[in-house]
């Protein structure tokens, strides 16, 4: 573990711990035997999105031969390499066993992997017959002798890497009279490699016998039918390991004016398919020749890239592991609930006008959002329509709405970003068609990627115009609020939507930085309106009075900040933190942090939303909001925090944060030993994800 003078825990150091607490999940057995499998899954997704972005940063840093000690927390780039790869080793080794500990566990439950030496007769039958079906179309196998040039290897996929002895030739060098023959004294060895398509399920499942289950994996059914794929060969022996490759995934933007915005990006996400690779793994018990042959075809010489796995990779495909029918090894369903109050018959705008609601997905149904925007393409009264777009469902119910809008003569503007990380490629899709439709598209500020979470719809009644809106912690995104936490305020609140509608204005007028009173803007405001909150509080508890903070993000990696909490604690304010992902903070240190707590919740559900609650001498400050205490976040996006001016609501954020507070089953609590203990107590057993779902049952009921 680094610390900069012992102040702070590295953040990238700190982003494995995280992903060590969804390890933590898998390995829990009172979670469903088919979501530890599915944890497994999102550990490796993450692990994969954080070699692709954080360490190929620090890999840049490292290669342009600086230190990045500001950069990194007071780390040399090189010395955290080589702890990244450490610690990534371990989690590696440790995921392997939980996978090996979940499929023993499996078999209990009559559910079999097997693999291509395990097949029965019938199964094997099956296999072929699939093989030739469905795999062999889609195969790619490439023979690397026959090539000068290693193929780039795709940054998603997986491969098997193929090492093919060939049977001994005997030559016959005869003359007229005597017959002599030559046997070479060394065998021919050809290297392959064959991709795993993306385009087939990578678990296969076989046919049932009686009340047990089976599935091949489809690497497995490939390494069962190599004899299939390799049948012109005269070989001797052939193994298969697998191997895959990550590269950074940093896009490099030209400069050409005269291209659009949306041709740049495009450009820009197909040049990644080429990066630099910044990771390499491989199966642990590949052949020494044939691993040394491929560094060197591809010119891979960074020992920290090289990250010895098992058998299996792009393990981020358990999250889509299949559940066989089998409910009893998933998590009850909890469905989602009405808002009380907020019904969805007759007209949305005539109840937001009387009182502002919140939604808290994925307790509440998402569909209050899609019914706002369809009923605002389809009501004559609304002339105007403004939503900021970071990252759309794969079927996207919130763009046909908004294109059911502009069809209906409404002016629909739509602030898309281009840049949303890994989803450049659909937000470009969606931004084609939605500007085909007729649709006013913005793309921000240059240098400054969009965040906010932002609506803001224009009606005119009785010749004048009321706006109605909402303002999010997550994303218009259908498919993750069934898995996201998140807060999304609907109000008819003039004076915040006015403010919302300046933060349009400066889209597109961005030489022209408004001021706010109510909402908190970044990159201009954000940084002194919450120095000015905690120092009000350090003032509230210098003079005596009750003063405390409560803070819920995704990450809080700002040093700024960070040291300002820490004036705050040593001043006597009590401060509690609920941080899901990165925590450079080291809460609970005499004479520094000793009156902060953190802990982080990993469960069922992504905590996904940001909250800010001061004291302020009893009259609390509450505010939802799209940013995390991050740097990028305060100083280099465009987000947007919200005050809660309505005192329900206000106490309905208090109590689902101290909910989250009172959790002793999935929390864990962080300090200096970063070891993502679970915080334990003698108090009732409170797992906050399902005590908040029984929150808001209970909400219904009075």
């Amino acid at each position: 573990m680094q610390q900069s003078k012992n102040k702070y825990i590295n953040r990238e150091i700190s982003w494995l711990q995280f992903n060590g607490r969804v390890l933590q999940e898998a390995a829990d057995k009172t979670v469903p035997l088919i979501e530890r499998l599915r944890f497994i899954g999102i550990f490796s997704n993450n692990l994969d999105e954080f070699f692709k972005v954080r360490y190929a940063t620090v890999k840049r840093i490292a290669q342009a031969g600086k230190g990045g000690r500001s950069v990194l927390g007071g780390t040399k780039a090189k010395d955290l390499l080589e702890q990244i790869t450490e610690i990534v080793i371990k989690q590696q080794t440790e995921s392997l066993r939980i996978l090996n500990e979940v499929q023993n566990e499996l078999e209990k439950e009559n559910i079999f992997i097997v693999n291509e030496n395990k097949a029965s007769k019938s199964q094997s039958e099956y296999i072929e017959k699939y093989f030739i079906e469905k795999v062999s179309p889609a195969l790619v196998t490439i023979i690397l002798n026959d090539i000068d040039e290693m193929p780039s290897l795709k940054d998603k996929a997986a491969y098997l890497a193929i090492r093919m002895v060939l049977k001994e030739q005997v030559r016959n060098t005869s003359t007229s009279k005597v017959k002599r023959f030559f046997k070479p004294k060394v065998k021919q060895i050809r290297y392959a490699l064959i991709e795993i398509p993306k385009t087939i399920d990578r678990f296969i499942v076989l046919p049932s016998e009686g009340d047990k289950k089976y599935i091949i994996i489809l690497d497995d059914l490939i390494r069962h039918c190599l004899a299939n794929i390799f049948s012109i060969f005269d070989y001797e022996s052939l193994s298969a390991h697998m191997i895959k490759i990550t590269r950074d995934a940093e896009l490099d933007i030209d400069n050409d004016l005269s291209k659009s915005f949306i041709q740049k990006i495009s450009s820009s996400v197909k040049g990644r398919r080429s990066g630099t690779p910044v990771r390499f793994v491989y199966d642990k018990t590949i052949e020494k020749d044939t691993f040394e042959y491929l560094i060197e075809k591809m010119g891979i010489d960074d020992i920290d890239s090289l990250i010895p796995g098992g058998r299996y990779h792009n393990r981020r495909d358990y999250m889509s592991f299949p559940s066989l029918g089998r409910k009893d090894l998933l998590y009850k369903p909890y469905p989602p609930l009405p808002i009380k109050g907020f019904s969805m018959e007759g007209s949305i705008f005539e109840k937001i006008a009387q009182k502002d609601y919140l939604q808290f997905a994925p307790y509440h149904t998402f569909s209050y959002v899609v019914r706002f925007l369809r009923e605002a393409a389809l009501d004559p009264k609304v002339k105007d329509i403004k939503i900021t777009i970071y990252r759309l469902a794969k079927i996207s119910h919130v763009a046909s709405s908004l294109v059911n809008a502009v069809k209906n003569g409404k002016k629909v503007t739509v602030q898309i970003e281009l840049q949303a990380r890994f989803d450049e490629a659909a937000n470009i899709k969606y931004a084609e068609q939605l500007q085909s439709e007729g649709i006013n598209l913005i793309f921000g500020v240059p240098g400054l990627k969009v965040h906010s979470k932002t609506c803001v719809i224009e009606r005119l009644e009785n010749n004048k115009i009321v706006r109605y809106g909402f303002v999010s912690t997550g994303n218009v995104n259908e498919s993750t609020a069934k898995i996201y936490t998140d807060y999304t305020l609907f109000t008819a609140d003039q004076d915040i939507l006015k403010e919302v509608g300046k933060v349009f204005d400066f889209f597109e007028t961005n030489y022209k930085v408004a001021k706010y009173k109510h909402l908190i803007v970044s990159p201009h405001y954000t940084r002194n309106a919450f120095n000015k909150m905690i120092n009000t509080e350090i003032k509230n508890a210098q003079e005596g009075k009750e003063a405390y903070i409560k803070i819920k993000v995704n990450s809080l990696s700002d040093y700024k900040i960070i040291d300002k909490l820490y004036d705050a604690s040593r001043a006597g304010v009590k401060i509690q933190l609920i941080v899901r992902g990165i925590c450079c903070l080291i809460p609970g240190v005499k004479g520094m942090s000793e009156n902060i707590e953190a802990i982080s919740i990993v469960d069922k559900f992504l905590e996904h939303p940001r909250m800010f609650i001061f004291g302020n001498n009893g009259d609390p400050k509450v505010y939802i909001s799209s940013a995390d205490w991050m740097t990028r976040n305060i100083d280099k996006r465009v987000e947007v925090s919200c005050p809660i001016y309505d005192e329900d609501i206000k106490k309905e954020l208090l109590d689902t944060f101290n909910i989250g507070w009172s959790d002793n089953v999935k929390a864990r609590v962080f300090s200096l030993k970063q070891d993502n203990a679970y915080r334990t107590n003698q108090l009732a057993k409170v797992r906050s994800q399902f005590a908040t779902y029984d929150y808001y049952l209970q909400k219904m009921s009075n």
